[in-house]
């Protein structure tokens, strides 16, 4: 490929030295105005005897301890502020876990900069001013939709903010205006290709050249299904709603990891059992510290998600690490049409709707789109008071699922002892799709 495609050369392409002395001066301030702004975290560091004076180099970081997502519910919805409330311009959230959600704030500035990291994203898969960017993620409190619209402005594309669904409309904007530049889920992705076909549109009918594809988990033999049902190259993204939004690592044209946005994140492997820090090229969980996020500036957050880093050459010429896609979990957290899933949530369902907490959940992928079963046992009383009422409270109990965790599963009451029990840890979760 001819020309370079960089948002900001300078620091995209930094030498990894001048990077690591950028983080070093980021991490120092940024754990000064955590220690003296967010009291919750400050009591986190007095317990382990660290203050910020203790932090001089970038090999300190492992001095300071984890955040994690139950520290976030605890501190709901204001703990972890490290801006005044008159600083702050707005809030994203995440679905909430067990009733409580993760508000994440956001000063004018993190705004700008994480608009500037999927300007890099976009500018990464070939975007200029020159094309039109169809962004079909939600919008709202989801940071899916609001990441990749700022930073299709930011670049200066024909921005066409769709949010997710109303197939029929997306096809014909796409058509009508030439959108040449996809942001999605990989799932909805593999639909708008079939929906284009079933239309009777052939994949060089449409002006597209790339898709921006996140939020959930994908494999490369889907990416390679994406590619030739809507004739385009398919690119990951990933982020966090706790630390920006989608843009926190993206693709370039290689297509075999993500670049991470180093110069406002910054990444360590840990093994999630000791928490010990790994060397480079090791498997293990995802910690982010974000270098300058004002309003919600996390210190070594741990993801949960499994992955391997790597600082290998790249032909696009950045210098900025690679994460793999993630490998798995270090949780029971699913992700299931790009919304998170906990076990936990449904249990908190089955409890309040009057079921036992016997149950296990099955997952799959079937046409390219997550299905999302619930197996629940009834009592022996249960049982004798559902026959003939089966459908009907099979589709009240995944109504209230739904309103717990945004999306409806199939939900099969079964018979009483039909699930069968474990001596150890309870197996919940049956995945069955093929993810890496």
């Amino acid at each position: 490929m001819s020309e370079k495609r960089y948002y900001q050369e300078e620091i995209e392409t930094m030498p990894v030295e001048a990077l690591r002395e950028l983080q070093k001066e980021k991490l120092l301030k940024q754990v000064r105005h955590v220690y003296d702004n967010v009291p919750y975290y400050r009591a986190k560091m007095e317990e382990l005897g660290v203050t910020p004076d203790d932090i001089k180099e970038l090999e300190d970081l492992s001095k300071l301890p984890f955040l994690s997502k139950t520290d976030l519910r605890d501190a709901y919805p204001y703990g972890l502020l490290g801006m005044p409330l008159s600083e702050c311009v707005r809030i994203h959230s995440t679905s909430g876990t067990t009733g409580k959600r993760v508000v994440a704030f956001y000063t004018q500035k993190d705004v700008d900069l994480w608009e500037d990291c999927c300007a890099r994203a976009i500018v990464a898969v070939g975007g200029s001013k020159e094309d039109v960017c169809q962004v079909c993620y939600g919008y709202g409190l989801f940071t899916g939709g609001s990441g990749l619209h700022g930073g299709s402005h930011k670049v200066g594309c024909l921005t066409l903010p769709m949010s997710s669904g109303n197939t029929e409309r997306q096809i014909q904007f796409m058509m009508d205006l030439n959108a040449t530049i996809l942001c999605c889920t990989p799932s909805y992705a593999a639909y708008l290709g079939e929906s284009l076909k079933e239309a009777g549109y052939k994949p060089e009918d449409n002006r597209l050249k790339a898709g921006i594809f996140g939020a959930e988990p994908w494999t490369e033999e889907m990416r390679r299904d994406i590619e030739a049902s809507l004739g385009i190259k398919a690119y990951d993204i990933y982020g966090l709603t706790e630390t920006s939004g989608p843009g926190v690592a993206f693709e370039c044209e290689e297509q075999t990891g993500m670049h991470i946005n180093e110069d406002h994140f910054l990444a360590e492997i840990i093994d999630p059992d000791t928490g010990e820090v790994l060397p480079e090229g090791s498997k293990g969980e995802l910690v982010f510290t974000a270098l300058d996020k004002e309003a919600f500036p996390l210190l070594r957050y741990r993801t949960k998600d499994i992955c391997v880093l790597s600082r290998k050459k790249c032909s696009c010429g950045r210098t900025h690490v690679k994460m793999s896609k993630p490998m798995g979990r270090s949780d029971d957290m699913m992700i299931i049409r790009g919304v998170n899933v906990f076990p936990s949530q449904i249990e908190a369902v089955l409890l309040k709707e009057g079921y036992p907490p016997n149950y296990y959940i099955e997952v799959d992928r079937v046409n390219n789109s997550d299905t999302l079963d619930v197996f629940v046992e009834l009592t022996a009383e249960q049982f004798e008071d559902t026959v003939g009422k089966f459908s009907a409270r099979e589709n009240a109990l995944a109504e209230a699922i739904k309103t717990m965790v945004g999306v409806k599963p199939k939900v099969h009451l079964v018979n009483p002892k039909s699930i069968a029990r474990s001596e150890g840890k309870a197996v919940r979760i049956v995945d069955k799709r093929k993810l890496h």
